[in-house]
């Protein structure tokens, strides 16, 4: 019994001298340091070899693989491990950077083998900045290259995904033969606000997605790593939008190319030339270019652009996108397979659209006034998002008034192309605001009304030079600069 009582007693002991000893390892750092006793240890059975990656190589041009391998290691979660490590703020304003501090080593793990880098920085300068990769020699044959690989592979996509997209649009003067000049590329369309069916918006950035990863199956089809895209429907449908929210989804800058300020057909290959991977390169309004029957770039120029022996040594990695009104009266040599791989039409707008725009704009999800906006749209009556965007901003402080305003425009304009009924609906809602009036009545004309409209603004020009009383009285156009349609 004394044996038992003595052998619990001895195991209390342990237990408790191996929590005190956790316990203090923990909180006092001795962790740490018993950690770093451990390795010692064992670099002293192990034969390491080490590799160098400067920042300037002999003649003094700079080492893109270290900036790379910077890219790499500052995207580990093992820095903040380091002894030393730089805090920066980043390019938005609540990112925060951590960079390596000069001679500190920071481990990475890889197919199951521990690598460490240094960074060693010779008499604290930054002129000789170099890393130095420590590798155990027997795993050096099996995850070098693969590693580095890696690295190349993650720094990529990481530096894509930061970098500032950018438009870029041609210019007549070639002043040292650039042909393109840039700016921050800044619009807030994502695929999130475009209205467009939520099946077709999923299958189209599935679409994309998959062709971020098929590099090796189109070189290994012999094709250039490329996507064209063409998107047709009227003016207002959302185009530009959705060219917007693709190049904000991939991360990819924008190529503009307005084709009336091209020279000739070896200037458009010249384009196409400076023109960098990750890009949309984009041609707007192209059937209307066609149809000017242009002297300056052949309908030839621009075949061989869309799917010549240039594009395809010279276009990998890009989506290309060409926007036209209708594509009835188009050379079907143009819209062959090939030159075009998805064709995607963008019509007015719908019920299930104008609830995605409802949303977008005055941050309504449902209404008593959807019933009556969805009756219309099934009548066959539209408008397009253009359009109806510019009544909501009008009227984005009532929702009430602008659905209304939405149904006055749907029930007395059955297209949707008639901008005299917007406007008209933008003057009414002006004076609506000024005599207090929230909107206890609808707001609809007559026929009548409209043709009266008509005649007033013909007219309009002739009164006001008589008048300016007169004129004070037909001109009630308010103020346009919030109400300018975000579509097309």
């Amino acid at each position: 019994m004394k044996i038992l009582y003595a052998t619990i007693l001895l195991f209390s002991v342990i237990l408790s001298l191996l929590f005190l000893l956790r316990v203090l390892l923990f909180k006092t750092g001795l962790i740490y340091i018993t950690k770093k006793g451990w390795r010692s240890i064992q670099d002293c059975f192990h034969v390491y070899q080490f590799f160098k990656v400067p920042e300037f190589d002999e003649s003094m041009q700079e080492n893109h693989l270290y900036r790379k391998v910077f890219i790499y290691l500052s995207s580990l979660a093992s820095i903040e491990d380091s002894d030393f490590t730089n805090l920066f703020t980043g390019k938005k304003t609540h990112d925060i950077v951590l960079h390596l501090d000069p001679n500190q080593v920071i481990d990475d793990y890889f197919l199951g083998a521990r690598v460490s880098w240094i960074n060693e920085v010779k008499n604290d300068t930054n002129c000789c900045r170099t890393f130095v990769l420590k590798i155990r020699r027997a795993d050096k044959r099996r995850i070098l290259r693969p590693y580095l690989q890696h690295i190349h592979i993650t720094s990529d996509e990481l530096e894509q995904k930061k970098k500032d997209v950018k438009l870029h649009i041609n210019i007549d003067t070639h002043e040292h033969n650039r042909l393109w000049r840039s700016v921050p590329f800044k619009h807030p369309s994502t695929f999130d606000t475009i209205a467009m069916e939520s099946d077709l918006k999923n299958k189209l950035r599935s679409d994309l997605e998959s062709f971020l990863k098929a590099e090796q199956y189109y070189h290994r089809l012999g094709r250039a790593w490329k996507r064209s895209y063409l998107l047709y429907g009227p003016s207002g449908t959302g185009k530009s939008s959705f060219v917007a929210a693709m190049a904000n989804f991939l991360g990819y800058d924008v190529y503009d190319i307005d084709l009336s300020r091209v020279l000739d057909d070896s200037d458009l290959k010249t384009l196409l030339l400076q023109t960098t991977s990750k890009s949309v390169v984009l041609i707007e309004d192209l059937d209307r270019f066609l149809m000017d029957k242009p002297t300056r770039v052949s309908l030839s120029g621009v075949l061989n652009f869309m799917d010549g022996v240039l594009n395809a040594c010279c276009a990998d990695e890009r989506i290309m996108v060409y926007t036209m009104n209708g594509k009835d009266h188009v050379d079907p040599a143009i819209l062959r397979p090939g030159r075009i791989d998805v064709h995607i039409h963008f019509p007015l707008c719908d019920f299930s659209s104008f609830k995605t725009l409802a949303n977008n704009y005055l941050g309504v999800k449902d209404h008593k006034l959807f019933p009556q906006v969805e009756e219309f749209f099934q009548t066959g009556a539209s408008l397009s998002p253009a359009e109806i965007g510019e009544l909501m901003i009008a009227n984005r402080n009532s929702p009430g008034r602008a659905l209304r305003s939405v149904i006055t425009a749907l029930q007395t304009d059955g297209d949707g192309r008639g901008s005299l009924n917007i406007r008209k609906q933008l003057d009414d809602s002006s004076s609506r605001k000024s005599t207090g009036d929230s909107g206890e009545h609808s707001g609809i004309f007559s026929r009548e009304g409209v043709n009266a409209m008509k005649d007033i603004r013909k007219l309009y020009g002739l009164l006001r030079l008589k008048s300016s009383k007169k004129s004070e009285s037909f001109d009630r156009t308010p103020d346009r600069k919030d109400g300018q349609s975000t579509g097309l």
